[in-house]
């Protein structure tokens, strides 16, 4: 997903065991969703035993917590951190956007169903990159996840404006929280904000507040930077309970993303070892909970998700005992156009829905012809939109940066 690349965060040498997460979290992100159109049978066998894409998504939010706060830290201004972080996420996704809905109008890709809200809401909500958890369906299925992205984003900035420093706490709370909604049997259901309040004056606050938080935490002033980092940090935590996955997942993901963010620190001894361990265990033991006690009966929410999940996990495991070892080259060369693969594939999927339908299912071939082209395409989107964007934000990020 839109992790940082890690040169910006790590120096000139690459922390090469990253881009591998990354690599394997987009690969396997992106055969989950092809599989569905090219091996349709294989899947629907394979989802109640591996949920493959709750695997994928859970390295990308280890691995983003790992680095993001790092990032924040390093810069030690809010302002450049949110300039990298727009040129660094929004230049491929508003391509893509785009592309898809121009293919959409033109009759060549399917489109998602965004129901009846007003097409100017919508497109505000996406902007904001919240739409998920501001009661609006995601243009494309992956574009979900970015909305948790931001909302880990907001409450870092937050705790980074009010000198907090305790992302295993953070973790923990957020496990335990997740663990006692499930048990509580708390099941909001999906959008429930929306529900009460309405979807557009939902976005219209929500989009306010975020940009409202974004100017304040910005801001030369301590006190405006910390009203902005705390109504940022409030926002995120709010809106999280009106997405479409349950309050307990939610957490969950913000849990495993502070969970990373605690590995980093004791990695570069601002922590110990044991606390990390000790962080992992109550969050692994928690979602591992929380997912045994929602849905009772459901194969896919309960054995797909916790296999997953432990798999995620045990993977950001073994590629931190690596760290300091050689990968292969087109491992962590595919982690560099992760995003790219990411965001690109469901283009692909969508304009193969609106041309071939689906008469091409169970081939292998075609599963494997369809990596055949996307990959060279991500090497393009990367070279041509990424790289040079990401780029010019870092430039930017410096000058605006106070000494």
């Amino acid at each position: 997903m839109r992790s940082l690349p890690v040169s910006s965060v790590a120096g000139p040498a690459r922390l090469g065991w990253l881009d591998a997460l990354r690599g394997i979290a987009a690969l396997v992100v992106a055969f989950d969703h092809s599989s569905s159109t090219f091996m349709a049978g294989f899947r629907q066998e394979l989802m109640p035993e591996f949920n493959t894409s709750r695997y994928g998504i859970m390295v990308f939010f280890l691995v983003s917590g790992y680095i993001i706060p790092a990032s924040l830290e390093r810069h030690g201004c809010v302002r450049t951190f949110w300039i990298v972080r727009v040129f660094r996420v929004y230049p491929l996704w508003a391509a893509v956007v785009a592309t898809t809905l121009v293919l959409g109008l033109c009759g060549v890709a399917k489109l998602r169903d965004l129901g009846t809200q007003d097409a100017g809401a919508v497109a505000v909500a996406h902007v904001t990159m919240l739409q998920e958890l501001l009661g609006t369906p995601s243009l494309l299925l992956v574009l979900w996840t970015l909305s948790y992205e931001m909302a880990f984003y907001l409450l870092v900035v937050a705790l980074f404006t009010l000198r907090v420093q305790r992302p295993a706490t953070v973790a923990v709370v957020l496990a335990v929280l997740a663990a006692a909604s499930a048990t509580a049997g708390v099941m909001l259901p999906k959008s429930a904000l929306s529900g009460l309040a309405g979807t557009g004056p939902l976005i219209a606050v929500g989009s306010l507040g975020m940009v409202t938080a974004l100017c304040c935490a910005s801001a030369a002033s301590p006190v405006l930077r910390v009203f902005g980092g705390v109504l940022g940090g409030v926002l995120a935590l709010v809106l999280v309970c009106n997405g479409t996955v349950p309050l307990w997942e939610s957490l969950t993901i913000l849990a495993v993303m502070f969970l990373g963010t605690a590995v980093h620190r004791a990695e570069h001894g601002r922590s110990t070892w044991w606390h990390a361990a000790g962080t992992a265990a109550v969050v692994v033991a928690c979602a591992v909970w929380s997912a045994g006690r929602y849905g009772d009966g459901d194969l896919f929410t309960r054995r797909g998700w916790i296999l997953a999940f432990l798999l995620a996990v045990l993977t950001f495991g073994v590629g931190l005992a690596l760290r300091r070892r050689r990968l292969p080259r087109p491992l962590t060369g595919l982690g560099v156009i992760s995003y790219s693969v990411y965001l690109v594939h469901p283009v692909l999927l969508a304009v193969i829905a609106g041309t071939v339908a689906r008469r091409w299912q169970n081939n292998l071939a075609l599963e494997a012809a369809f990596f055949a082209v996307l990959f060279p395409v991500c090497v393009l989107t990367y070279r041509y939109i990424e790289a040079p964007c990401h780029a010019f934000g870092r430039r930017l990020g410096r000058r605006v940066q106070p000494p």
